[in-house]
């Protein structure tokens, strides 16, 4: 996977990109509660999008909330949103410098398109507070997932791995507090 073409394929859909969104606010509710989302919190969103997930870590009364995006024009959208308020920044986050590190850390509906899982668990590890949080989710299953980057989205992703390897690889760094694949999610998280 060429991180050129990723870049590419999600400049050209983000203008699409909130219209065509599929939320289940139950599922994402879920999730961030699994990622111990609470008030107070420092949150770094990663391979944020157009923000879609922005008003619920403001609705839960975080400390702050910092997004990266590897895609120009996503990150032009989700900029616009909440400005103030989220700090959107457009990078590749195993390179881009934070300055700081956060509660959680969350990745959402993204974790496909990261060609190596090895190296991203282990770089967003090194960004987490001590008791800090690193979720990976999807709000829909593996299968669901697999199959809706089947086709033109095949060039920019890869199947979504089976959680118990996930959760071995974040085992390597973190406690799993967190493993759930079924016909509704996926998320895998873990605790610093």
């Amino acid at each position: 996977m060429n991180q050129q073409d990723v870049i590419q394929f999600f400049d050209r859909l983000a203008s699409q990109w909130d219209g065509d969104m599929v939320r289940n606010d139950e599922i994402i509710s879920l999730i961030l509660a699994n990622a111990q989302v609470t008030a107070g919190k420092d949150i770094l969103d990663v391979a944020c999008g157009t923000g879609v997930l922005f008003p619920d870590y403001l609705a839960r009364n975080v400390a702050s909330v910092t997004a990266v995006d590897i895609s120009p024009e996503m990150v032009k959208i989700a900029a616009q949103k909440y400005p103030g308020q989220v700090e959107v920044l457009c990078g590749d986050v195993q390179t881009v410098d934070l300055g700081k590190q956060f509660d959680c850390i969350v990745i959402y509906n993204a974790f496909p398109h990261f060609p190596d899982p090895k190296g991203l668990i282990a770089a967003l590890t090194a960004m987490l507070k001590p008791g800090g949080t690193l979720t990976v989710a999807h709000g829909m299953s593996r299968a669901a997932i697999d199959h809706h980057h089947e086709g033109v989205a095949s060039k920019v992703s890869v199947g979504l791995m089976h959680e118990d390897d996930l959760a071995a690889i974040f085992a390597e760094h973190l406690t799993v507090t967190a493993k759930i694949s079924d016909n509704r999610m996926y998320q895998v998280t873990g605790q610093k």
